[in-house]
């Protein structure tokens, strides 16, 4: 399991923080810290080197990732493409194993895998907004072009998006807000698993033709009065 920690709003000894960290087994659970918060190049790559001097303060030695957010739009919060490349080629100098969140832009999506990202997580449709895939096109170009898992993240708001975006052949979604702001946030979790495990099943399995025409599901032949 997976916890992502955005690490320039955390800290373990602040008022209303401690006991955070000791809170959880890091030992079953692999720390993904974020640079949420960061609003340039600049300050991405100092809070990711936080990150990594955090994971190993809890026991993990090798953790070298991060997910790189930079985001200098307060109203959208839609990242920087610009800063998360220069953020990134630096970090993967850094020996860091970098997940970028990104807008769906296939070209940016391509340079990033180019300079060493390990994914690359393109959004659906702006944080928080519930909009749903409103990127669909270009996220389909991303994953027809990528050499490296693609996240879906952000924008996703029910089951059935989450099921969509995994028809398209995404590698996995990362959803919040529509978890954490639902009625009941454990059944929609369960909700958005199942979904997303059947639309991974129904990407594999391959979808039947789109025509342009009917075509009976039962065979002509052999019915009675019908021809032989």
């Amino acid at each position: 399991e997976i916890v992502t920690v955005a690490v320039r709003r955390v800290q373990l000894q602040a008022p209303g923080h401690e006991g955070l960290a000791e809170a959880l087994d890091w030992t079953k659970i692999w720390m993904l810290p974020n640079t949420a918060g960061c609003q340039t190049a600049e300050e991405a790559i100092r809070v990711a080197r936080l990150g990594r001097e955090m994971a190993k303060l809890l026991g993990q030695e090798d953790n070298n990732f991060v997910k790189l957010e930079v985001i200098p739009d307060s109203k959208y919060l839609l990242p920087d493409p610009i800063g998360t490349l220069q953020a990134a080629e630096q970090l993967v100098k850094e020996g860091f194993a970098v997940l970028p969140y990104i807008n769906a832009d296939p070209m940016l999506a391509k340079r990033l895998e180019d300079v060493g990202c390990v994914t690359v997580m393109p959004l659906a449709s702006p944080i928080g907004s519930g909009q749903g895939l409103k990127t669909t096109a270009n996220i389909q170009i991303i994953i027809e072009n990528a050499g490296i898992p693609v996240v879906v993240d952000a924008g996703i708001r029910t089951p059935s998006q989450a099921a969509e975006a995994m028809e398209l052949g995404a590698d996995a979604l990362l959803i919040n807000s529509a978890i954490a702001l639902s009625q009941n946030a454990p059944a929609m979790a369960r909700a958005m698993n199942l979904a997303t495990v059947a639309g991974r099943l129904a990407y594999l399995a391959g979808h039947m033709p789109v025509k342009e025409y009917a075509s009976a599901s039962s065979p002509l032949t052999g019915t009675i009065g019908g021809r032989s």
